[in-house]
């Protein structure tokens, strides 16, 4: 097996070869990020005596600029890893390595592969990828949207020349129309497709799931895999760190706040909703409560249980029964 560091930006990949395990040998080439930049390099590799199915690639996972090449890879056969940059951060140091250039970085990722062998990334379904970018579409123009409803509350109280307001009040109505077309393409989306409708339909059963828990959750379950609700939730960055050493820092305990923002603004709301309409999360937010822990505190237990509610019902196949049990 040859193992391929790839140093991800947004218009090139800087890569290593690592021909020798034991001495970090490399070969270095630097391809456009783009498929054909992908096809060149594994053109590049074969001249090396790396055959595709002996390659195995670890990138970074560095937001949307990743994904094109580690698609186009696992598409050629190439056995793909996608790490987190602090750990690779962290793993460079511990080599002593204090330099820091996208072909240095390349060969860390390399070497943390060749030593580490890390988890082998397996691609989401295409349902699933179009899912996430409708999705992420449909909470830009959200936001858009409070942007211009927030400018006509303003205009609406101040003097405003008529055409700037008729100009927003266009633009507020235009947004509208874009957001319900988002909405249904989403709704269309899902019940096209089985296994994503099955899903949805199940994480509906639990109360104060609603259709943008639903969907935002089923996008994140089926571009991940998740062997456990606790998996699920770290990822969502709902576990609590503990800040503590000796008798001098005693600091509270706190969400990672590791994954995704506007998933936990969400699941807040949704906790809102629980403590009120499911009684299960209801008793065990009163009986955190109860025991001397803050509302805030509460309450992210009880996101942190939603999560896990979620992930139950799709692991069994079962909708939501009341007699799950809900312990602190």
């Amino acid at each position: 097996m040859f193992f391929i560091g790839i140093d991800v930006s947004k218009a090139k990949l800087d890569c290593s070869l690592l021909v020798d395990v034991s001495s970090s040998k490399r070969r270095a080439k630097s391809v456009a990020n783009s498929k054909a930049g992908v096809g060149e390099l594994l053109s590049w590799c074969a001249k090396q005596h790396a055959m595709t199915q002996e390659l195995h690639a670890i990138l970074e996972g560095t937001g949307v600029y990743h994904e094109q090449a580690a698609l186009a890879l696992a598409d050629a056969g190439v056995t793909v890893s996608i790490v987190n940059p602090a750990q690779v951060k962290d793993f460079g140091r511990s080599l002593g390595v204090r330099t820091k250039t996208d072909g240095i970085d390349s060969l860390i990722l390399a070497r943390y592969g060749a030593l580490l062998k890390p988890k082998i990334w397996t691609p989401p379904s295409r349902e699933a990828r179009t899912l996430q970018v409708l999705l992420s579409r449909r909470e830009a123009i959200a936001q858009d949207l409070q942007r211009e409803r927030n400018r006509l509350e303003k205009a609406d109280v101040i003097d405003t020349p008529s055409r700037v307001h008729q100009s927003i009040v266009d633009s507020v109505a235009f947004l509208e129309q874009q957001l319900s077309k988002l909405q249904q393409d989403i709704d269309n989306h899902i019940d096209r497709h089985p296994n994503l409708k099955a899903d949805r339909d199940l994480l509906l059963s639990i109360p104060a799931v609603g259709p943008q828990v639903s969907n935002h959750l089923l996008s994140i379950i089926h571009t991940h895999h998740f062997q456990s609700a606790e998996q699920l939730a770290a990822y969502l960055g709902l576990v609590p760190v503990e800040r503590q050493s000796g008798s001098s820092v005693l600091g509270r305990p706190r969400l990672s706040k590791a994954g995704p923002a506007q998933m936990r603004a969400i699941l807040y709301m949704a906790a809102i909703v629980a403590t009120r309409y499911n009684l299960h999360l209801k008793a065990l937010y009163q009986r955190l409560q109860e025991r001397g822990k803050s509302k805030m505190s509460a309450l992210c237990a009880v996101m942190r249980k939603l999560v896990h509610l979620c992930f139950g019902v799709l692991k069994t196949r079962e909708p939501y029964r009341s007699d799950y049990g809900v312990k602190a």
